[in-house]
């Protein structure tokens, strides 16, 4: 039954006091065994495509990822961050722009910023789905503001069709950032086609992975012109292989049907987790209940699921701190991490802060979050994640 306890034995000893873990295989490894990729890769060695600097590959793939974002522009690149700065320059974001990005975020997209020349404007993050607070963009323009970067973190997903409006209104350029989203849905539309420009990522522990890489995506055929002719040192400078392109083709390909795995992980995770106390989960966008999870009927939104995080209140948990209760869960076999530090602490020669990000130093104190590989096992096994999290917060020992 949904919120009774998972724990038989609630006595029983912790993994990191010596107890038998609950999951004593530990966290699923990723990138996952996989045929197809095997299959590409054998292809590859035999007809010596793997080894080339361009070839059909990569003309795959810009392909099926037009397709799923309905963009008529990709442009492949080295990684997701490298992405994102290339993004700022097709807008022609430099010298003396102000960006405005959330307080919580990856640190690469404020470094990015710095790249291009630009100024970072914080505000704070709405703290029901860790993301850009639309309420809070206005408050933070100014005669040098150009762009906005929001993203998508730890299953929420940022409110992208007020972003656009509040942007349109005031002439605001938009990067949506869907690094941690491929293949999501927000407001009716796939992640990373809101903006003027989205990005996404293939890093190596991403749910499109090449070890490496990344997309700009837009519509607009002078941005991805600008981009084109940047990258273009001889040949290109921040590339995406072809044996990268390859292993990417069929992961994207069957990137509906993991994503619809996932949401239906997560919907059990959650319920088996509500009762637990000290822990808030951010609000993801999900059905109410796994059987209605579907592909054949789109959804208005529906979170990809990288990471999934939850708010963690020491106060309520016996005072024991984060890093605490982290190594425990982790001693348990569960794959669960703190979030980003965030730019709270970042200088004010760095960057503008529009108002007080209390939001944002909360979640950079207090958000774990879950990594994605284990939302594709079985049931069992979400249902062994719930059971060593509340093993490990049922203990007084920790305290």
């Amino acid at each position: 039954m949904v919120g009774e306890s998972l724990i038989k034995t609630p006595d029983e000893k912790l993994a990191l006091e010596g107890g038998e873990p609950v999951l004593p295989e530990g966290p699923p490894c990723w990138p996952a065994l996989d045929p197809q990729i095997a299959s590409v890769l054998t292809a590859m060695s035999a007809d010596g495509s793997w080894g080339r600097y361009e070839g059909v590959h990569g003309e795959r793939l810009v392909e099926i990822l037009s397709e799923l974002h309905t963009v008529e522009h990709v442009s492949l690149c080295a990684s997701g961050t490298v992405a994102v700065e290339l993004a700022l320059r097709g807008l022609q974001v430099g010298t003396g722009d102000e960006v405005i990005l959330a307080g919580y975020d990856f640190p690469g997209n404020f470094r990015a910023i710095e790249h291009v020349g630009a100024r970072p404007v914080l505000i704070d993050i709405d703290p029901r789905h860790w993301c850009l607070n639309v309420e809070l963009v206005e408050q933070a323009i100014s005669p040098q503001t150009r762009a906005v970067v929001v993203s998508h973190l730890h299953g929420g997903l940022a409110p992208m069709k007020q972003i656009m409006e509040v942007a349109r209104q005031r002439g605001l350029l938009v990067v949506e950032d869907a690094c941690q989203a491929p293949g999501g849905r927000v407001d009716g539309k796939v992640t990373g086609t809101h903006g003027d420009v989205g990005v996404l990522s293939f890093g190596g522990s991403k749910l499109l992975t090449a070890g490496r890489g990344g997309a700009v995506l837009t519509a607009d055929v002078e941005i991805h012109q600008r981009i084109k002719v940047y990258c273009e040192r001889g040949n290109h400078a921040f590339p995406l292989s072809e044996l990268q392109a390859a292993v990417l083709y069929p992961q994207v390909q069957g990137l509906a049907v993991a994503n619809s795995l996932r949401a239906q992980r997560v919907s059990r995770l959650l319920q088996r987790c509500q009762h637990l106390p000290g822990l808030s989960p951010v609000q993801s966008s999900l059905f109410a209940s796994e059987d209605q999870i579907s592909l054949s009927a789109p959804t208005e939104s529906l979170s990809s699921f990288y990471k999934l995080g939850w708010l963690y209140e020491p106060a309520q948990s016996r005072n024991v701190p984060r890093s605490q209760f982290l190594a425990a869960v982790q001693a348990e076999g569960v794959a669960l991490d703190a979030g980003f530090r965030g730019f709270v602490k970042r200088s004010v020669r760095r960057c503008r802060v529009a108002g007080e990000l209390v939001a944002s130093a909360r979640a950079a104190e207090a958000t774990v979050i879950l990594h994605h590989p284990v939302l594709i096992e079985s049931e069992e096994t979400i249902d062994r994640v719930a059971t060593a999290m509340e093993k490990v917060l049922s203990q007084s020992g920790m305290c």
